[in-house]
């Protein structure tokens, strides 16, 4: 059955919703398409069942179409999500008094069962580290050897310093500081930290910046990582990146640049590293997002008590 268009009252509420989430509140580009459709869904949903008024919703509205969304099989993280941009929403025009009362302001978010994807092991990481840059040594075409060099230094950018695809996408050549061995990072929220940088990555980075002009254009700009076209480069070219890099390891998961992230945390974990001290290199908001990964390091601790000591 095709929907039908949203009241004009409610399309207007959205504009100005987005240009808040924007402007005001600084989120990206995904999270402001994903909370537009979240907020879109739900008022889609009122008009079929009675009124898409905003002003006229209460909160057992918001939780039957909750658990709507979760009987028609929606994952606890996407209404977990979906129930944090209703939130937002009816906060926003509650202030801006486009409503009279606030029915998100008592709705809960359901649990959600936080578990890490399969993540790699220190001896698969420097595997296809190591394939990477003799793959790349093995390339005779100018061209072809910068971008080969260039996808060197995007994973071992990525392993090593565990920002984000969008963050490494953005980095700029005034972003890094080799001196410290740093890398300046815009993060979620526009955010700033710096993020470490390992030997390894430090190398690779001088070898790809000696050839970054034999692919950047003018309009690379001040980009750091530029793709065949010569523009900045696309988060999804990085993550084919990643994968083709990974595919050279049969043993190891296929994952994508946010792998590389988790598998960073938790080796840095393993080594000993303070919790506090990887969230902030982690730039997460939450201590609690980044103590998931000491459930992984603990797990794999247990494993090897059970397997090696003789009264496991």
């Amino acid at each position: 059955m095709e929907s039908q268009p949203l009241p004009q009252r409610v399309q207007a509420m959205l504009a100005d919703f987005e240009e808040f989430l924007r402007l005001e509140r600084g989120r990206s580009p995904h999270t402001i398409r994903a909370y537009l459709g979240d907020v879109g869904a739900l008022f889609s949903y009122l008009d079929r069942v009675g009124e898409a008024d905003p002003g006229a919703v209460v909160l057992a509205d918001l939780r039957t179409w909750l658990a709507n969304s979760r009987a028609t099989g929606a994952q606890r993280a996407t209404l977990q999500r979906r129930a944090a941009a209703v939130r937002t929403f009816f906060a926003w025009a509650h202030h801006e008094g486009l409503i009279g009362a606030d029915p998100a302001a008592s709705l809960r978010s359901p649990r959600v069962d936080r578990r890490l994807p399969p993540t790699l092991d220190a001896d698969q990481a420097r595997r296809m580290l190591d394939a990477l840059a003799e793959r790349a040594r093995g390339v005779d075409d100018p061209t072809q050897a910068a971008s080969a060099l260039r996808d060197v230094a995007i994973v071992e950018v990525l392993y090593s310093s565990g920002i984000r695809v969008a963050e490494a996408c953005g980095l700029d050549l005034a972003d890094l500081d080799p001196d410290r061995g740093l890398l300046r990072v815009v993060g979620k929220g526009n955010k700033e930290r710096a993020a470490p940088l390992g030997g390894p990555a430090e190398a690779a980075l001088a070898a790809w910046q000696q050839v970054r002009p034999r692919l950047a254009t003018a309009s690379a700009g001040e980009a750091l990582f530029v793709g065949d076209q010569g523009a900045r480069i696309d988060p999804r070219v990085v993550r084919r990146i990643v994968h083709r890099a990974l595919s050279a390891i049969p043993d190891a998961p296929d994952l994508g640049p946010h792998g590389l992230r988790h598998a960073m945390a938790t080796h840095l974990l393993e080594g000993g590293a303070d919790l506090r001290a990887v969230q902030e290199m982690l730039g997460h908001s939450s201590l609690a997002t980044t103590q998931l990964y000491t459930h992984v390091t603990t797990e794999r601790l247990r494993k090897a008590y059970q397997q090696a000591h003789p009264r496991a």
